[in-house]
């Protein structure tokens, strides 16, 4: 029987260049969809997964996200003095939802390396890696899709999606064993590779944001090669790891959005706001008003 996923790394030290001026005093994470910051989706996520731990890997300049999942005194006085319990009872679900433990990377020197930094935190236990950026509505959550399967196969399990092959270029991919069948969407990994060119990629496999790993991981990445733009790559780690033991890849059943990109953020708020019901009717009314046409270039 596997052991049990207990603890999630979210990194969550880069420098959200891609939403400045937005990001040059606020944390990217800290972006709200509707009315929840971008990081918070992830957490309730590894919650309903059955995780109990969160490692945040952050930077200079994130404390706000510290803030949000700490207890706010003040705040909670003003609300229960004011009579406001619903969102008394809405700060107070943030700050009790799970347990977290903080850690600095430093310089944001890549994926890798955010993972490496949570070693002492982790522990000689298997573990989630969560993407905050890749926001993922799915029944059951993403994350409990990838522990089911590696309960399973007692190995570390990827989170992939097919993406268009012109989009290949934008992702770690996989090449997978065609002659291991594990099931619907579930495949043994025979090789990764990261960023390829459109025409050399091995699949349209492409690796999301979500990954359970076993310990076994670190000493496979301090063994690699910083790549030539000075950063780790998880990827490069894995393909190190693969050389000893089997990884598996399970294909997410779920709507994602990335939203480390303006559009992918915007298509996001627009399909969270519509799954509110305080919110859906109107808002795709409004959305029906606009009667927009989409810009020519010209003037």
């Amino acid at each position: 029987m596997a052991p049990i996923v207990r603890k999630a790394v979210f990194p969550a030290a880069g420098l959200g260049t891609r939403f400045l001026p937005a990001t040059k005093a606020q944390p990217k994470e800290m972006l709200p969809l509707v009315d929840k910051p971008i990081i918070q989706y992830g957490v309730e996520e590894a919650v309903a997964s059955g995780i109990d731990n969160i490692i945040l890997v952050t930077g200079r300049g994130k404390n706000a996200i510290e803030d949000h999942f700490d207890v706010s005194v003040e705040l909670e006085s003003f609300l229960e003095a004011r009579g406001k319990h619903d969102q008394l009872d809405e700060i107070r679900k943030i700050s009790n939802m799970i347990n977290f433990a903080y850690v600095r990377q430093g310089e944001p020197l890549g994926l890798g390396h955010a993972v490496l930094v949570a070693r002492e935190l982790v522990g000689n236990e298997p573990f989630a890696v969560i993407l905050g950026d890749d926001v993922i509505d799915a029944s059951p959550p993403a994350m409990k899709q990838l522990i089911d399967v590696f309960e399973r196969v007692g190995g570390p399990v990827l989170a992939v999606e097919r993406v268009q092959p012109e989009e290949v270029s934008s992702y770690g991919v996989i090449d997978v064993d065609p002659s291991a069948r594990l099931g619907d969407g579930i495949y043994r990994v025979r090789d990764l590779v990261e960023k390829p060119a459109r025409d050399e990629a091995p699949s349209n496999l492409a690796i999301i944001g979500r990954y359970v790993l076993t310990p076994d991981i670190f000493p496979a990445l301090a063994a690699i090669k910083s790549d030539r733009t000075g950063e780790i790559q998880l990827t490069n780690g894995l393909r190190e790891l693969l050389k000893s033991r089997p990884i598996y890849a399970c294909e997410v059943k779920g709507v994602r959005h990335d939203t480390g990109n303006k559009l992918g953020f915007l298509k996001a708020v627009v399909y969270f706001a519509l799954r509110r019901p305080d919110l859906a009717e109107k808002f795709a009314e409004y959305l029906a008003s606009l009667n927009l046409e989409a810009p020519t270039g010209k003037r």
